[in-house]
């Protein structure tokens, strides 16, 4: 079942059959959303969901909220798609939208509007409903007491909840419809909460769920490994993990990089993040990064890019572009899962990059790359106005291989010397042979079987102009 489908939506009656409304799932748990008009009255109301599954929802089971023009209802076995709900503090006018009223209708956000709903008890003032410009047959459907109340306004491009239509919501326009957006409210507040956690949402709704789903896609498939070698533990990366667990304060960007000989920190050694709920990581290697990253977030990026190309492939709306580093970061650390990077093999990154690996290091965990969190494991730089913190343990150096110089021997004489040092003379091989006493007349060939050419008995001069060529 896609977004948008009208296979995600539930129909809501009373126990004699007769319709109510619309609703649909907002997550995992079964929790139906509607409007309020479609319950106002009722000790119990029934839903009916695709593939014949209905579920009686008793009193208890109906959280009404009448002051926002809401209602949630807590169901099981319904099965369905949740729809993602929209984290955006405003909603643009001009908006296109999709609604459900007797078949999906295209409409258009007008903008902001003061509404009055009328419940069966009392008046109720909403000053933030949304106005709607719709045509002359979705107007009719919109009429009051029609099963359009409690249906989804979807953001055509995103797929996300902007509102919940209302047919009993009033304001200066007759003929628009009205629809009532969700904020943090009460009960609503830890339903946008597990929303944003488990339902994926991209472009300006981007919430957790589509961190996850992302950060998820770059590991790329779980394949079985196969046995693994017995780990080993590595107490300079179980001391860094502890001491951002601990959420102390790391070490300096300016304090000395390990030795050049220390083993690279392996994730494969260091401690899991703690709790069970799944925090967003990215999984990177040293191959991964390229000469011109100025920070870790460069390759973060590259990352979540690549994700984002796959999951929109495979069906998810909205632009997943939106996902940068820096915004997946603040988002995780404001969830409470901090985005967590591991890079593995830093010896592997381009020379390039190795040889301003202290420059690299410094942007990784100061002011180019902030990170998000200060009591959880490493985080991925991120926005914030408190001081940066570093993001990963200071990679290890690439190791450097040290080239062994032969010691040049000393020239036999002062035409030797000469020849040596102007480049056209012998290599160090031929003078560690040279036979002392058998200098060619130009001094500038040892004994060895071969004969000095004849321009290099021409003087100096000559032997400057060009080298000479050995038979």
């Amino acid at each position: 079942m896609g977004r948008g489908d009208l296979a995600t939506l539930v129909r809501i009656c009373d126990t004699a059959g007769r319709p109510r409304g619309t609703g649909f799932l907002a997550d995992h748990d079964g929790t139906v959303v509607t409007s309020h008009e479609a319950v106002d009255g009722l000790s119990r109301v029934v839903l009916h969901a695709p593939g014949d599954r209905s579920w009686l929802a008793e009193a208890e089971a109906v959280t009404p909220l009448p002051e926002s023009g809401l209602a949630l209802v807590r169901t099981e076995g319904l099965g369905g798609r949740p729809l993602p709900l929209a984290t955006r503090p405003e909603i643009e006018p001009g908006t296109y939208v999709r609604i459900a009223a007797q078949g999906w209708r295209e409409a258009r956000v007008l903008g902001p509007a003061a509404v009055t709903y009328t419940a069966a008890d009392r008046f109720h003032a909403l000053a933030d409903a949304l106005e709607l410009a719709i045509g002359t047959e979705g107007a009719e459907a919109l009429r009051r007491g029609g099963q359009a109340a409690g249906g989804p306004v979807l953001d055509t491009v995103t797929g996300t909840v902007l509102a919940v239509l209302g047919t009993a919501l009033r304001g200066d326009r007759r003929a628009a419809g009205y629809a009532v957006p969700l904020r943090p409210a009460g009960p609503l507040t830890s339903l946008l909460r597990r929303n944003a956690a488990t339902v994926p949402a991209y472009g300006p709704d981007l919430n957790l769920a589509a961190i996850l789903e992302l950060t998820a896609t770059s590991t790329g498939p779980v394949r079985d490994p196969g046995p693994w070698p017995e780990p080993v533990e590595r107490p300079d990366c179980v001391r860094e993990f502890a001491r951002f667990t601990a959420g102390d304060t790391p070490s300096s960007p300016s304090s000395a990089p390990p030795a050049p000989d220390a083993p690279p920190p392996s994730p494969r050694s260091a401690p899991a993040a703690p709790g069970r709920r799944p925090a967003p990581t990215v999984r990177l290697r040293g191959a991964d990064l390229r000469a011109e990253d100025r920070s870790l977030a460069d390759a973060v990026g590259r990352a979540l890019h690549q994700a984002g190309r796959i999951v929109a492939a495979s069906g998810a709306l909205g632009d997943t572009t939106t996902a940068t580093p820096e915004r997946a970061a603040a988002l995780a650390r404001d969830a409470g899962r901090p985005l967590l990077v591991v890079l593995d093999g830093p010896e592997e990154m381009p020379p390039l990059l190795a040889h301003r690996l202290a420059d690299w290091t410094r942007a990784t965990e100061g002011g180019s790359a902030p990170t998000g969190s200060t009591s959880s494991p490493p985080a991925a730089p991120s926005t914030g106005n408190r001081p940066a913190r570093s993001t990963l343990p200071a990679p290890c150096t690439a190791r450097r291989r040290t080239r062994l110089r032969r010691p040049r021997p000393q020239a036999a004489s002062a035409a030797e010397a000469r020849a040596v040092q102007e480049g056209y003379g012998l290599g160090e091989t031929d003078l560690a042979r040279r036979t002392p006493g058998t200098r060619s007349p130009c001094g500038c060939s040892p004994r060895c079987g071969r004969r000095c050419p004849a321009r290099c008995r021409d003087g100096p001069d000559a032997r400057r102009s060009s080298p000479p060529t050995w038979t």
